[in-house]
Parts: C-alpha cells; structure tokens; sequence
C-alpha cells in the first residue's frame, strides 16, 4: 500500500534533528551501491560521498541495494559492517536526515540496521513533497514487470513469515547461500542484458497513476537517464562501481533550482594514477 507522510515529522526520532536549519538545503538520492569489502575503492567513494558530499544536504536518500545482501541485522556483528553503519549514523550526529528504502539485495535490513545507522525505513513506493514538487521513489524492481519470475520471487522473498523462516537459519547457512547467490549474479552480468529485466511502460505508467505525480526516481536497473514518459518525467540513479572497468557512480540533486544529476568526485581517490 502506497503511503505518504510529512518526511520531517517521520524523521522526528532521528538523532540530531533539529541542530541546524534545513530549509533550504537540497536532497540527495542514491542508490546500488553493492557494498562489500571486494570493492573498495567503491566503499571508499562512499566514506568521501557520506563525510564530505553530504554535508550540504537535509536529507540523504538510499534507494535500495545499499549492500551486495543481507542476511539478517546480524550481519552488524562483522567490522565491515559495523564501520558502514557507523558512518552512517554520523549523518543523524550532524542533523542530516537518512532515509533508506529495500532493495532486491538488501531487503532484510531491519529496525535494528535503522535504529544502528540513525535512519528512518523508507516504504517501496513512496512519495515525498521536495521543494514544491510531489517526487514517486521506488527502487524499480517492481517496475520490471515484462520478467515475471523474479516478480513471483520478489512477493515470495518479501512475504514476512518467509522472512521469518529464512532468519531462523544459522548464520553460516545463510551466508552460505547468499555467496551462491552472489556468485551466480556475477556470473550473470558477463551475459547480454535481455530487455525484460528494464522496467516496462505499463510498470511506469501503473506507479505515475497510482502516486498522481509527474516525477519519479528510481534505481535497480543501472541505466541512469532521464526519460520523458507520457505521464512525466522518470530519473533512473546510476549504480557504483570504481573497481571493475568504467568507473562509474553518482547521485541525484534535487534544491529550489530543479533536479540534476551529479557526478562522484573520486578524483581524491585516484591522484596516484590508480
């Protein structure tokens, strides 16, 4: 069920609000970002994105596919990820609000992973007011409706008493599993990329009715554009990745001046050549 709420009074509880002014600061929007320690040079774009970049914003959004899995909050337990989501919660400390929504990796994250990073859960779809403008985010697996077996998976795997089933595994097994898994999304990605994981216009169009905007934003297909659609304008994030081949990344704007798409600023990462 679609819901929309006053993003400031959902954000009441985080840490930090109301240490400084927030009304003319923009948002920032990401997403798939596939953390693990195999991409560091990609962790480390995101430790310069959270302590640098997002300084200048009111509210960072994460839509989805925030981490390559997760397997339960857990997970919290490995120095990895407990030094990703301590860096997270600096946002919170210095009165920036984060909102994180699931993604097709990371959809177990849980109030525990929230309450740890001081981030308010974000509901896939979902509808902000952003300067004057009602915005649509989802992470935009749902989007892709032309491949309808992930979709069967996609209701099964978010299905709470499935959940429940699957946390109550060991932690090894899990894992174990979910490093199959990921090993077998490797593998995918060396192959052609058939039209029906893109999302489909009947998708689109089915989520601009139903939100009644004109504006979207989403992730999950790593295609960033901006495409004109009958009902208004879609914003595809870019996903990050400055370990394998073409470096890319970046993040979306949005302040009383419009909407716009940014580059990372890895130059700092990279003096040396590398």
């Amino acid at each position: 069920m679609l819901q929309e709420t006053p993003l400031r009074s959902v954000a009441a509880g985080v840490p930090g609000e109301g240490k400084r002014p927030h009304a003319a600061r923009p948002f920032f929007f990401l997403s798939d970002l596939h953390l693990s320690e195999a991409i560091p040079r990609t962790v480390a774009a995101f430790e310069h994105f959270i302590r640098f970049t997002a300084e200048q914003a009111d509210s960072v959004f994460i839509l989805g596919d925030l981490f390559e899995y997760w397997i339960g909050d857990d997970m919290l337990a490995e120095p990895f990820v407990a030094r990703m989501t301590a860096l997270l919660h600096t946002l919170s400390e210095r009165g920036i609000a984060l909102y994180i929504m699931h993604g097709n990796r990371d959809f177990l994250l849980g109030k525990r992973f929230m309450k740890a990073a001081g981030a308010i859960w974000l509901p896939d779809p979902y509808v902000i007011t952003a300067f004057g403008t009602r915005v649509a985010v989802a992470h935009g697996d749902g989007l892709c409706t032309a491949d309808r077996g992930y979709q069967l998976f996609r209701r099964f795997a978010r299905n709470r008493a499935m959940q429940l089933l699957f946390l109550a595994w060991p932690y090894r097994w899990r894992r174990a599993l979910a490093e199959r898994m990921r090993s077998a999304s490797e593998e995918g990605r060396m192959r052609p990329v058939s039209p029906k994981y893109d999302v489909t216009r009947e998708g689109v169009a089915k989520l601009f009715r139903k939100t009644r905007t004109a504006t979207m934003i989403h992730g999950h297909t790593h295609r960033p554009a901006r495409h004109k659609e009958t009902d208004g304008t879609r914003w595809v994030l870019p996903d990050w990745d400055l370990d394998h081949g073409e470096r890319r990344g970046g993040y979306l704007r949005i302040d009383a001046e419009g909407i716009k798409t940014l580059p990372l600023d890895w130059s700092p990462l990279f003096r040396s050549g590398g």
